[in-house]
């Protein structure tokens, strides 16, 4: 197939590797002059505006967006039910909320135009193994774009889960797990790592764990690599950022009053770890000081 792919940065440029991999022609811009020009080298047909890259396609057209989610996808949409005809394709495969997906599918109603909204996994590791898909909307598109969905996914690895939404839905949810799973693995390797009379090597148990257990994953697999590099982490400071998807998923939960404790905290420890100086550990440590005259330390100047 013919594809147009706006974001040509570390997610979207292997994306486009792995469709000229397959076959596909590929017409690619990005804001990014250099990233157009490593894509160029790759195979793909470069251009230098987002009208540009329409008219080097052929109707009707597919053009799928990886850009930030919020603004940055919001406009690049716009412009494009600006430049499109009817029955043109336009895909979201960046982390929007499937809430502005529904709307952005809507707009795109309005036009002629159908919009796919595909939650997309497998980060860096995607140009190799594939890119899991969870797509939302009209099977009509869906099956339209069925040979790149087969391309960019490993075996069994893609899906139309549902109306327009759904795909960036799933994904949400998909993104929450993640965060109570590295959670669990987090914290489990610090209780081992505090028995330091047992010497215990966590490279070994990371990679022990893979073969047989409950717990085996990818994530394990990561694991054990990370401990192989340093098995301290001594490099690392553990500030763990968020990319918005777990605050989306709580906050959908609340809404629904769907009960994710588990979530919800994994959530909240990545606050915490961006805390030089929790706030709320000094007041419980003052008032322990003031009701039962427990010690406390003071702060170096």
């Amino acid at each position: 197939m013919e594809i147009g792919l706006i974001g040509l940065g570390r997610m979207g440029g292997n994306m486009a590797q792995r469709l000229l991999s397959g076959g596909h022609s590929v017409v690619g811009f990005d804001i990014r002059e250099e990233n157009i020009r490593e894509a160029v080298q790759a195979g793909v047909r470069g251009a230098g505006a987002i009208r540009e890259l329409v008219t080097k396609l052929k109707a009707p057209r597919a053009v799928w967006a990886m850009v930030p989610n919020g603004s940055p996808t919001e406009e690049t949409i716009d412009m494009l039910i600006g430049l499109l005809e009817p029955n043109d394709v336009i895909v979201d495969g960046g982390n929007s909320r499937y809430t502005d997906s529904m709307k952005a599918a809507e707009r795109c109603a309005r036009k002629g135009l159908h919009f796919l909204d595909v939650g997309v996994s497998g980060g860096i590791w995607g140009l190799q193994e594939g890119y899991c898909l969870m797509i939302g909307g009209p099977r009509e598109a869906f099956e339209r774009l069925e040979p790149v969905f087969k391309t960019l996914a490993p075996p069994q690895g893609y899906a139309r889960v549902g109306p327009s939404g759904a795909g960036h839905f799933v994904k949400m949810v998909h993104n929450g797990i993640e965060y109570g799973m590295l959670q669990a693995y987090a914290e489990g390797f610090e209780l081992l790592k505090a028995r330091q009379e047992f010497g215990l090597d966590l490279r070994q148990i990371a990679e022990l764990w893979q073969h047989g257990t409950v717990i085996r994953s990818w994530l394990l697999e990561l694991a054990e690599r990370a401990f192989r590099k340093d098995a301290e982490l001594a490099s690392l400071r553990g500030w763990v950022e968020d990319s918005g998807e777990g605050r989306w998923t709580v906050i959908e939960a609340v809404e629904q009053a769907v009960p994710l404790p588990a979530i919800a905290e994994s959530l909240f420890a990545r606050f915490r770890s961006r805390q030089e100086q929790s706030f709320a550990a000094k007041v419980i440590a003052a008032l322990r000081a003031e009701f039962g005259g427990h010690a406390v330390e003071a702060l170096d100047d």
